[in-house]
């Protein structure tokens, strides 16, 4: 009675363990170029010693492959098909060479019962063994040979704490499981019976698997499942192979980090259910060198107390992420293990250019409006050098980044309307009154994550959409929408972008300036506590944070001072830009505006001192001075020439007037050259230019030609070919 209790107890209790179950399936991250980046497993428990461990693969499988199929049964399993999950004669087999023969014991462990054993791994003795038997039938009975195989390919470990044919053979090879030489199916089928043992990335963990696996070669080749010529092959495949290259994390660690929270909020996307790669938009060549750079600018800011730094690098348009460094080292006890990209600190003056955009989205503000530039009393209000330039154009203002005419125009616009626009950025989620923060959200008081400034920025510079950033070829993303029109986004961009501008509070020829078109933000908070660069170019936008972990004070480290160079650095190798490069290349104007010199009203008949600026045309006979006297810029827009004829006016672009330009004797003359260029007009008409009076080329309006530069002080004039237009003459001195 006691027997037939324990057969029924048996029995129910294998029928109950026949269901085929494996782990959730991990991935693998490989960036743009196809190079491994991490890998995202779960972390479990060793079932004998108890011990945390992380595992990987557990890849389905949409067929079962053949070759890894066929290896396997030569090497674990033989008589696969033959029986109903337990092998009696190997049992027996087995039993009598354990008691007549010394040395390593013999197993019979069948495919089945080792599915048994890997589903519910328990410590090892006869009991749990008799029950692996029992269940192994019960699989076999409900689930049949071609599924119990197939899971086992599933299940089974292959080194390196990754399970599964399909894991491995991406792991391993980079290929699809179907895709393996005989060579290597039978490499990956010695593995799993003693997977720590044979670590191939060993040499010799490599040799004992490669002497196991001829003993699968010669297995197939007696029954026939290869040739002689396949086998030959296969056996010389194996005596050349080498240990496999591990597969190694990056150094920065946030960057995997970052990937696993996007798997496991489903944001990253895997190619297929049976194909769990995710593909990166990260380049780690890139990555590398944005690391290498950050360090090297980091150690040179230590001594004013910077400890930290963080750097992302986004491709325009597609928002792709090519770069990633949340800090300088994980393991930096200086709070290296924090994320600097996510977390929120105060972006100083870089939100500044949002400020400007909403008002001229409003209306309240005009391209030739003046904003003043004067201390503010009782508001508290003060420029970080202590200085006011007095009346200042939009552009002026930005580009100088003064607060006082920043914080004024938040005000008329209104500090609820800023709040709501800056949370529609994506810059902060806070459901705080507006007032909480005041208008000191414009100079720094509304802490913000980089990666959401970077966000933010991308908007700015791809016309005024927004969309989030990728860091997946194939990731889950929010549709694009408006957040700016054409007009505001292309407006900032041109006062960013301008170095003219900049003037005085920004020397010419420092890190905000590049030989190509770059918008570049500063940014720097209260007792200098963090250092910002957002810059944008054709191709890219770089985003830099400097600062401490705990918040404390660095010594007198301004964003254009710190960060800025950083910023320069890194756009400059993605440009791979040389000394001497210059790129005669501008941002696309605002649509429907047009170009125009303003002059300061004491400016002479010469107007020594102009700034270019994109009005309206109806806003031409309103532009305003430096200086504040109105209606006396001087605009090429307005000229009699241009009106006579209605033709588009003529702005030069490059070279800016009163250009001081010096020459470089030790560069070849080819080199030596100046970049002529009209600011864009709409219009496909034929130009000559004129050097000193004297016509020089004659070139297309959108068409840009390089003049070689001799010494001396030159007059530079571009003229319509069949029409009495000419643009307003431009100074430059070369030396």
């Amino acid at each position: 009675m006691s027997l037939i209790l324990c057969a029924a107890w048996l029995s129910h209790e294998a029928l109950s363990r026949a269901e085929l179950i494996s782990p959730r399936a991990s991935a693998i991250v490989y960036d743009r170029n196809g190079a491994f980046l991490t890998q995202i497993g779960d972390k479990t428990r060793d079932p004998t010693t108890k011990t945390p461990r992380v595992d990987y693969g557990y890849w389905p499988l949409a067929s079962i492959p053949q070759r890894m199929a066929r290896a396997t049964l030569a090497l674990e399993d033989g008589r696969f098909y033959d029986h109903p999950g337990v092998d009696m004669r190997a049992l027996l087999r087995a039993a009598w060479r354990n008691l007549t023969t010394r040395g390593r014991r013999e197993g019979a462990s069948t495919i089945a019962m080792q599915v048994a054993r890997m589903q519910g791994e328990r410590p090892r003795s006869f009991a749990e063994k008799l029950m692996q038997a029992a269940t192994a039938i019960a699989i076999v009975a409900r689930n049949g040979h071609e599924a119990t195989l197939a899971h086992y390919l599933r299940l089974a470990p292959y080194g390196l704490n990754g399970h599964g044919v399909a894991h491995a053979a991406r792991f391993y090879f980079d290929k699809p499981v179907e895709d393996l030489s005989w060579a290597q199916a039978a490499l990956l089928a010695a593995i799993p019976q003693s997977p720590g043992r044979m670590n191939i990335s060993r040499e010799s963990g490599l040799a004992l698997a490669t002497a196991r696996a001829r003993h699968a070669v010669a297995r197939l080749e007696e029954e026939g499942a290869i040739g002689a010529a396949q086998a030959a092959l296969a056996r010389a495949e194996l005596d050349h192979m080498r240990p496999l290259d591990a597969k190694r994390r990056p150094e920065t660690l946030h960057l995997a980090l970052r990937y696993e929270a996007l798997a496991r909020e489903g944001l990253a996307r895997t190619v297929a259910d049976n194909d769990r790669r995710i593909n990166a938009t990260i380049d780690l060549a890139v990555e590398r060198d944005v690391l290498h750079l950050a360090r090297r600018y980091l150690s040179n800011f230590r001594r004013r107390g910077a400890r930290q730094v963080a750097v992302m690098v986004v491709e325009r348009a597609s928002n792709a992420v090519i770069a990633d460094v949340g800090s300088s080292d994980y393991n930096d006890p200086q709070a290296g293990a924090f994320d600097f990209t996510r977390v929120r600190r105060s972006p100083g003056s870089t939100l500044k250019p949002f400020i400007y955009a909403l008002a001229f989205e409003r209306g309240v503000l005009k391209t030739t409006d003046l904003l003043n530039d004067i201390p503010e009393g009782a508001s508290g209000v003060s420029n970080a050098d202590g200085l006011y330039l007095g009346p200042l154009t939009p552009r002026q203002a930005l580009a100088n980044s003064r607060n006082v005419p920043a914080t004024n125009l938040l005000r008329r616009v209104g500090l609820e309307a800023n709040f709501n626009f800056l949370r529609d950025l994506g810059l902060h989620d806070f459901e705080t009154p507006a007032e909480s923060f005041g208008i000191s959200m414009a100079i720094g008081a509304l802490p913000a994550r980089l990666e959401d400034v970077m966000r933010a920025y991308a908007a700015l510079a791809d016309d005024g959409i927004m969309r989030e950033l990728a860091f997946t070829r194939d990731d889950a993303r929010r549709p694009a929408r408006r957040v700016l029109s054409v007009d505001s986004a292309r407006l900032i961009a041109s006062m960013l972008s301008d170095p003219q501008a900049r003037l005085p509070s920004f020397p010419r020829y420092g890190p905000l300036e590049y030989p190509f078109a770059v918008a570049v933000k500063t940014g720097t908070s209260q007792a200098y506590r963090d250092a910002w660069t957002i810059a944008f170019s054709h191709r890219f936008i770089v985003g830099v944070w400097l600062g401490r972990g705990d918040a404390g004070p660095m010594r007198s480290m301004t964003g254009v001072s710190s960060a800025a160079r950083l910023a320069h650095a890194v756009l400059a190798k993605l440009h791979d830009a040389k000394p001497g490069d210059i790129a005669p290349e501008t941002f696309a104007p605002p649509p429907g505006r047009i170009a125009i010199d303003l002059c300061r009203a004491d400016g002479g008949a010469d107007c020594a001192q102009t700034l270019r600026e994109w009005v309206k045309p109806a806003e031409t006979r309103e532009a305003a001075t430096y200086d504040g006297s109105p209606a006396q810029g001087r605009s090429m827009a307005t000229a009699p020439d241009s009106q006579a004829t209605g033709a588009a006016p003529l702005v030069i672009a490059t070279p800016e007037h009163n250009t001081h330009i010096w020459r470089n004797p030790e560069q070849p003359e080819r080199f030596n050259r100046l970049a002529l260029k009209l600011a864009p007009t709409g219009a496909d008409a034929q130009i000559v230019w004129t050097i000193d009076g004297e016509p020089f080329a004659t070139a297309q309006a959108n068409e840009t030609v390089f003049w070689p530069m001799t010494p001396g002080r030159h007059r530079i004039q571009a003229r319509l070919a069949l029409a009495p237009v000419a643009s307003r003459t431009v100074k430059v001195v070369i030396e």
